[in-house]
């Protein structure tokens, strides 16, 4: 697997696999979408969005949050199986020999061109064992409905399952900010279990996503003190 490390390499860009133009295949009359290598795609309207989020608030409540974060999961993992795959075709290597330009060429266009917004990756906290994604555009925070914390559990569990077969371990997400309780974008925080779920109670408190981020970080500094 690719490591963190090789991601803060750099390295000249190389052509644009994912550009709409030539990865996005329709057909009007059948109505079919595909992508270049021929696999089919579906499109999700705002309305359907919406419907499956009002629809599991209303059978199962509160437990709708993990089945949408565990949907995710099982998404994500089959969309990085796929990434892997085409980006290691169009590059002619494996992704454990593809540097940090590459990718993030790859994968910011491969995810604004199945229209899930624009996504940006800090590795700024990497030292303290974070990764942070800033989404704006979301389509998932624009069907969410507007409540009182973040609501982008599909968002979350997809990049916990995405980084995780990335990284080669098991990370976990935690979304910190939300497009639809009216912030500029969505962050999202990326760690090993144990280290990120210590935000959730923060996120209950209200704190914004720059004090939580200095308390995982000095959270995790604490550790190495042996100050816990």
């Amino acid at each position: 697997m690719i490591s963190v490390k090789e991601l803060v390499k750099e390295s000249r860009l190389t052509g644009n696999y994912f550009a709409p133009d030539a990865y996005l295949q329709g057909d009007l009359e059948s109505g079919l979408i595909e992508n270049r290598g021929g696999g089919r795609l579906l499109a999700l309207p705002e309305s359907f969005l919406r419907a499956i989020y009002e629809g599991l608030e209303e059978e199962v409540g509160a437990a709708a949050e993990p089945v949408l974060y565990k949907c995710g999961a099982w998404w994500g993992k089959t969309f990085y199986r796929r990434f892997a795959e085409e980006v290691s075709k169009s590059l002619g290597r494996p992704m454990a020999d593809i540097d940090m330009i590459e990718f993030l060429q790859s994968f910011k266009q491969c995810w604004k061109t199945h229209g899930w917004g624009n996504i940006e990756l800090d590795f700024d906290f990497y030292q303290h064992g974070f990764i942070v994604a800033q989404i704006s555009n979301s389509a998932f925070a624009k069907s969410s409905p507007t409540l009182d914390k973040p609501k982008c559990f599909v968002e979350a569990g997809l990049l916990s399952s995405f980084f995780t077969g990335l990284t080669g371990q098991k990370l976990h997400c935690i979304q910190t900010t939300c497009e639809s309780m009216g912030a500029d974008c969505n962050y999202f925080v990326l760690g090993l279990p144990e280290r990120v779920k210590r935000a959730e109670a923060w996120l209950q408190e209200k704190h914004d996503h720059a004090t939580i981020m200095e308390r995982l970080c000095q959270s995790q500094m604490d550790r190495y003190l042996n100050l816990e």
